[in-house]
């Protein structure tokens, strides 16, 4: 698979599993008591609402991006903090379910995988690129939604130290995204390459070798 092919395949399953994940997010808090994002439309499949300029400029220059979040307003929880991790964990675990569902699907390809490059090479990049965004977005760092996740299970008086750290996490993190852009310094690769590639193997199980050596 060439970069050119890899990039065709990239556009469109970044923007289906961005769109998936902040629903996600959305639906579980709407389930929870908050209808924030129901009310201003964004609980939706229509991938345009959720669109955010900077992170689809990043898609393009940087091959990785995200999505607009998804308003929530922890007030409407009866449970704030155990609400609001339940809601951050909904966007990584979408990306685990249509990761789990492109590993199954490489596997019924995998014997007729000569006949189906295309196809073999399209669900490739649906694992990948779903196992990262999940394992990603499970950073602890503010705005990413391992800070939400880490905020409900401390004890609160160190979640609302790390709430302080919060305006400064979201530079830091985009800063850290244009080193490994253009410097290619690789702190991401080198923080999420082996569970990455954990989650993969477990995903496409036999189909491994060649899932990798069509990438």
């Amino acid at each position: 698979m060439t970069q050119t092919e890899f990039f065709i395949y990239l556009a469109p399953i970044a923007l289906i599993s961005l769109t998936l994940h902040e629903y996600s997010h959305g639906y579980v808090a709407y389930i929870l008591g908050d209808d924030t994002a129901k009310r201003r439309g964004r609980l939706s499949f229509n991938p345009l609402r959720h669109l955010d300029l900077v992170g689809t400029l990043f898609i393009i220059f940087f091959h990785f991006g995200w999505a607009k979040p998804v308003p929530v307003d922890p007030r409407n929880f009866k449970d704030p903090r155990k609400h609001m991790m339940f809601v951050a964990l909904a966007g990584p675990a979408a990306n685990l379910a249509i990761a789990l569902v492109g590993g199954f699907c490489l596997r019924m390809i995998f014997k007729n995988a000569q006949n189906n490059v295309a196809l073999f090479d399209f669900f490739c990049v649906v694992v990948l690129i779903n196992v990262i965004l999940a394992l990603f977005n499970l950073l602890p760092l503010f705005p990413l939604d391992g800070s939400s996740i880490l905020k409900g299970l401390l004890p609160l008086s160190w979640a609302q130290r790390l709430a302080y750290v919060d305006k400064y996490s979201a530079i830091i993190l985009i800063g850290v995204f244009i080193a490994d852009g253009f410097l290619k310094i690789g702190i991401f690769g080198g923080i999420l390459l082996t569970p990455v590639m954990f989650v993969v193997e477990f995903l496409t199980q036999e189909t491994f070798p060649a899932f990798l050596s069509r990438l």
